[in-house]
């Protein structure tokens, strides 16, 4: 778990758990997505919300999703809850433990859901009820997959408020969601994930609106739980510093595409995909000058009622040309690292230069 060094004046001092002192993931794999399409006919058009999404998740495993809003990380999620709404059209294939999860019956999904695979929502005051205790709800997980007395119930519901951390569990499954903090709302949302001792945990930005504090307390649990239970991790979020130091391998999405995937190091340090070279140029960096601007991705992502040919990046990428980006969406490819795929007609010249990011700096910039 957590650990204490020993300084030289004999204090002692919390250094959290990171990745590196987690158990690494197993050789068992656990989920895989092939060709996932889930589309919504609207009355403007049909919503190709996620179009042949691709990817596997083995035990132990965190695997990380990032991507603007609207490139489909949720929607894609939610295909593997089961919960998208009856209009959604899906295709392709979701295997947990080689049984199609799209092919099941409702009551056979519904067995699986919450207690072989769970899900962490992104906001926990409209998740959790307001008018039931913290008890009695993560009781309900419970006693909805296990032939256990109520007693029992509640007795693993306190044993998973300790490890948490939240303080006193006993007294605090008689509490009620609004006498909880932002941060502890948060921590029994990973409770009630883990109570059934999952395979797969689906964090959907666990730590959004919260303070970067108990944000690393939030992310440093995810870590010793997902070591207690043996479960793989999907973490969706916007924020790259997450994905740095939570996941072993990161998918890249954008217009509802995987786009780029491989090894959190590798992508980070050699994108190849100007796509994940922009959100990398656009964060702030600690040896930037006093007056150095931020550098934003120009445009907006496309429609994804009306997706247009080519590239659906090409309108924003400076490497885009007026033949195969225009006329040709690039499939994911192996680049020039092992198991590193790209989404990218010209990922060989992001591979010519040092710094990819480059590409995205304004023209006085790049001649310093």
């Amino acid at each position: 778990m957590s650990t204490n060094l020993e300084p030289a004046n004999g204090s002692r001092v919390h250094a959290g758990k990171t990745l590196a002192d987690s158990l690494p993931p197993s050789d068992e794999e656990i989920l895989r997505v092939e060709d996932l399409t889930v589309e919504f006919p609207t009355d403007d058009g049909m919503v190709h919300a996620v179009r042949g999404v691709d990817y596997s998740v083995r035990e132990r495993e965190v695997l990380g999703i990032v991507g603007e809003s609207g490139s489909g990380k949720s929607v894609s999620s939610m295909a593997i809850m089961g919960l998208l709404p009856g209009n959604a059209r899906v295709r392709g294939s979701i295997r947990y433990r080689g049984k199609d999860l799209l092919r099941m019956r409702e009551k056979e999904h519904r067995s699986l859901r919450g207690e072989k695979i769970a899900m962490i929502f992104q906001d926990p005051m409209t998740s959790l009820n307001p008018v039931q205790t913290i008890g009695d709800q993560l009781a309900e997980a419970v006693l909805s997959h296990h032939l256990v007395s109520r007693k029992q119930a509640l007795t693993r519901a306190k044993e998973m408020l300790d490890l948490v951390g939240i303080p006193r569990p006993e007294a605090r499954l008689k509490s009620y969601p609004h006498e909880f903090s932002g941060g502890m709302r948060q921590r029994v949302m990973i409770a009630m994930a883990i109570i059934n001792d999952p395979d797969l945990i689906i964090a959907d930005e666990p730590t959004t609106a919260l303070d970067v504090t108990v944000q690393a307390q939030i992310l440093e649990k995810l870590l010793e739980v997902k070591d207690e239970v043996n479960a793989a991790i999907l973490m969706i979020t916007h924020d790259l510093g997450v994905i740095a130091g939570m996941a072993h391998r990161v998918l890249v999405m954008y217009a509802g595409r995987p786009v780029e995937i491989g090894n959190v190091d590798v992508v980070f340090n050699q994108p190849r995909m100007p796509y994940m070279a922009g959100l990398l140029g656009s964060l702030p960096h600690l040896d930037a000058t006093e007056h150095e601007r931020l550098r934003p991705i120009v445009g907006t992502p496309p429609s994804l009622i009306n997706v247009p040919p080519g590239c659906p990046f090409s309108p924003r990428c400076p490497l885009a040309d007026d033949s195969a980006c225009v006329t040709t969406e690039p499939e994911l490819a192996p680049t020039d690292a092992d198991e590193h795929y790209a989404a990218c007609h010209h990922w060989s010249r992001l591979a010519q230069v040092d710094d990819p990011t480059a590409y995205f700096r304004a023209e006085s910039e790049r001649s310093r």
